[in-house]
């Protein structure tokens, strides 16, 4: 009788269990940002057609989207294999991300200093590592290893950035992984880590430090279009009218001299940097973005071919898979970093601004998830993601249309590649999990 009575009692713990774990699941379903992950597929749906019209060939048409021999075809084991990915990412306890946001950033960092040692080289960069037709870029994955870091330092303790100390220590996070990559030869890659300026600004870095930053960056450019000397003028210029305007106050005289020589610093230093820092390949592109059209054959070949297909397209394009520019290679790359092109040239100016408003919409998306946030930890984490996106998004279309140099960085979920995909998908569906269970986790901040 005593064991029909225990069995009984099983059932029915293990009933109430169950029901317990279908109303956790349906909950979880239910707090889901089901917005970003339709644009997520969108984007990933579309770029997956683009790189299969880079690729098509009218001359073959039983060729299809689904050959396993052609960009498409492996794109879809990529995107197949993210699917797998984000299931798992959902399936994981969402404080995983929170207590292991080290463990995974110091094992990135081993990883990125292996690829050093033993890493393949591709197209002037030792990022990848080879294992007979499978490669894998694991630059890629240290962007949201990072963004993990970032938070984890950020959250811990209620971390005030008043003093020098925290500043220096969350600059080395960022720093680190920047350097390894700079030394692997993907400079590029290594620049979106400044992104993260955008998450330190929204917990407490002063602005004075982000208008420094973004001061220096556009006298770096303008250093690079304005003859040198034209600028010390200037420079010496303003100086002079504000020492005048403050004749009476030492200290702001002092500050004002001072900035005026780190200025001219910078101004004496761009030089160097673009002759004897930059690699040859590197210098071209700086030199492709001042003016293409010098040498239109050689380092000025992928930003004009660039222009000229996205300006072929008009206002509504040429039609799907019929792109001239795309069809006979003239733009390379055109799978990967200029993918932008295929989207200009068979879409024209209407797709083009259709597939900048999805961006528009997962960045405004992922701002407003950041925001709601109510732990530290999350909330630092979404900006993270938010700025890489923008960076990424930014960046690659601005140099596919002569805006920026090309430094060869991906269009998220768009351009062909696996570690692209997956690095971006984790990214964001690491964020769509902690925002999923945001009523539960416990509030730092």
């Amino acid at each position: 009788m005593g064991v029909r009575i225990d069995i009984r009692w099983k059932i029915i713990f293990w009933k109430e269990t169950l029901y317990t774990k279908v109303r956790e699941n349906n909950n979880l379903v239910n707090r889901i940002d089901w917005g970003v992950i339709l644009l997520y597929f969108l984007l990933v749906g579309l770029g997956w057609l683009n790189i299969f019209a880079v690729v098509y060939d009218a001359q073959n048409p039983d060729l299809s989207i689904f050959d396993m021999n052609i960009n498409s075809g492996r794109q879809l084991i990529w995107i197949g294999t993210a699917a797998v990915i984000i299931f798992v990412i959902m399936l994981t306890d969402f404080r995983f991300y929170d207590s292991f946001a080290y463990f995974i950033y110091g094992g990135v960092i081993l990883i990125l200093t292996f690829v050093l040692l033993f890493g393949t080289e591709v197209a002037g960069s030792k990022s990848w590592f080879s294992i007979g037709s499978f490669r894998l870029q694991p630059s890629e994955f240290a962007k949201f290893a990072t963004a993990l870091a970032v938070a984890k330092f950020i959250s811990s303790d209620n971390k005030t950035f008043s003093s020098l100390r925290p500043q220096l220590t969350l600059f080395a996070i960022i720093g680190l992984p920047a350097v390894l990559i700079i030394l692997q030869g993907d400079t590029g890659t290594a620049m979106v880590f400044s992104a993260f300026v955008v998450a330190f600004y929204r917990e407490g870095f002063s602005p004075v430090l982000l208008g420094i930053g973004i001061a220096a960056a556009i006298l770096f450019i303008l250093t690079l279009f304005v003859p040198q000397l034209y600028l010390m003028i200037a420079v010496i210029v303003t100086a002079f009218l504000l020492i005048g305007i403050n004749a009476r106050k030492t200290k702001r005289i002092m500050v004002i001299a001072l900035s005026a020589v780190a200025i001219m610093g910078v101004i004496f230093s761009v030089d160097f940097i673009v002759s004897d820092v930059l690699k040859p390949h590197q210098q071209n592109r700086i030199k492709a973005l001042i003016n293409p059209e010098a040498d239109p054959l050689g380092y000025g070949w992928n930003v004009t071919q660039s222009k000229i297909a996205i300006g072929s397209g008009g206002m509504w394009g040429k039609g799907f898979l019929e792109g001239t520019q795309t069809k006979f290679d003239f733009v390379p790359e055109q799978s990967t970093d200029f993918i932008f092109c295929t989207i200009g040239e068979e879409h024209g100016w209407f797709g083009s601004l259709i597939l900048i408003v999805l961006f528009s919409l997962l960045l405004i998306k992922v701002t407003a998830i950041a925001e709601r946030q109510k732990a530290t930890f999350a909330r630092v984490y979404g900006y993270g993601v938010a700025g890489i996106l923008f960076f990424h998004f930014a960046v690659n279309i601005g140099m596919t249309i002569g805006l920026f140099p090309v430094i060869g960085i991906p269009l998220p979920f768009f351009s062909y590649g696996g570690s692209s995909l997956w690095a971006f998908t984790i990214l964001l569906f690491i964020l769509v999990k902690l925002d999923a269970h945001r009523m539960q986790i416990l509030t730092r901040s």
